[in-house]
């Protein structure tokens, strides 16, 4: 049924110990209560922590949740649970139907074995019988794109080839419940593709939860979001996008690193748009253009701009270089302000970090950066994975 609930997690909470002496004995102490039937009531006691607190939600069929949060956000822990690798010391979980967990895919393989014979093995940790492996092997190969190294000791293989082959096993699974985690931080554009039309497929008769940094991942598959931090639920809902926004407000107070010859100054670095200067906050598709107040040595004549734009996930989005348009930019000798029309913003929603360089003509000499001089948001409901975009028509002025 579409609307089975498939998964329902209630008031789940695990906590974990920061000494390992302490941990040990906290062990043994919650063995002995529960042999004794003397049940512990779980409050914290010295060094301890909780990793997960309280996390409720329900998950049908055809649904995804995007699991987001900064690192330590007790995301990886509650997939573990999820996955009955952990137990928790509060609440209830239920999950219906076949489980399958696409989680670390190139760990666990045996270095001397052969492609082949880890797909055997990597199979039946999965669940499959040898006679469903043997029915699937050629897919599984086809899929992995390694026929010519399928009989060669994965010792020999590179990450990505035991990630795409790692990731071919479990595309062949039918899951009702499908857990990842991370599974698509590496690998060429294509095979990533490849991956999205499997995970897709699957979603069809699964209910999925997706733990990923990749906001455009989760703003392309996710139908619900759950944002954690220090094991709390701090944002929960259908709106993926005001959560992924909650999720980059955690990533807006990094200092600017200044670096070069010192032979140029950067004085101040703006964004404009809708007539207003020094935004921080852009709607998709909205006019602007960056003002960078700069001085320059004078025995220095000309000099280059370069701007980089680069996501939070440190994926470059966008390049500005006036030696690209042929323009090198004169030296008044006094303070200058140089701008820069971006034309259109395109970018998906989320935090962008701006890098500003100036340079000897040609790019021959930094002569002054600022490292994440300027930060900025983009808002909307937009999500692409576009390719590095080239922007620029500049301007200067003394």
């Amino acid at each position: 049924m579409a609307d089975e609930v498939l998964v329902k997690v209630d008031h789940v909470s695990k906590k974990f110990c920061r000494d390992l002496k302490r941990s040990l004995w906290y062990g043994v102490q919650d063995i002995m209560s529960e042999v004794t039937a003397r049940k512990y009531e779980h409050e914290l006691r010295k060094d301890e922590f909780w990793s997960v607190n309280d996390i409720s939600f329900e998950l049908r069929r055809g649904e995804c949740l995007g699991l987001i949060g900064p690192n330590g956000a007790g995301k990886s822990t509650l997939l573990k649970i999820l996955n009955g690798l952990i137990k928790p010391d509060r609440g209830r979980i239920e999950l219906r139907g076949r489980i399958g967990a696409l989680i670390e895919l190139s760990a666990g393989f045996n270095a001397i074995l052969t492609g082949r014979e880890n797909i055997y093995s990597r199979g039946a940790v999965l669940g499959f019988t040898k006679e469903e492996i043997d029915k699937k092997l050629d897919a599984i190969i086809d899929f992995s794109e390694l026929e010519d190294f399928i009989d060669t000791p994965v010792v020999n293989y590179s990450s990505g080839m035991k990630v795409r082959l790692g990731f071919a096993v479990a595309s062949q699974m039918e899951p009702d419940v499908l857990l990842l985690d991370e599974v698509l931080a590496v690998g060429d554009v294509g095979f990533r593709a490849k991956c999205f039309n499997s995970i897709y497929k699957m979603m069809e008769n699964a209910a999925v939860i997706l733990v990923s940094h990749s906001m455009p991942q989760i703003g392309r598959v996710c139908s619900d979001i759950l944002v954690m931090d220090h094991g709390k639920s701090v944002f929960q809902g259908q709106d993926v996008a005001t959560g992924i926004n909650k999720f980059y407000s955690y990533f807006e107070s990094e200092d600017v690193l200044i670096s070069g010859s010192g032979e140029a100054t950067i004085h101040s670095i703006d964004l404009e748009s809708q007539g207003k200067i020094g935004v921080e906050t852009i709607n998709y598709l909205d006019q602007a253009s960056m003002n960078i107040e700069v001085s320059v040595d004078p025995r220095i004549e000309t000099f280059d701009v370069v701007i980089n734009i680069v996501s939070q996930e440190l994926q470059p989005v966008a390049y500005c270089n006036s030696d690209f348009n042929n323009i090198h930019l004169t030296n008044s000798k006094t303070r200058m302000k140089v701008s820069v029309d971006f034309g259109k913003i395109n970018l998906s929603p989320g935090v962008y970090s701006c890098t500003v360089v100036i340079t000897e003509i040609n790019n021959t000499k930094v002569l002054c950066k600022h490292n994440n001089g300027y930060k900025f948001k983009v808002i909307g409901e937009h999500f692409c994975a576009a390719p590095v975009q080239i922007w620029g028509d500049w301007a200067v002025t003394s």
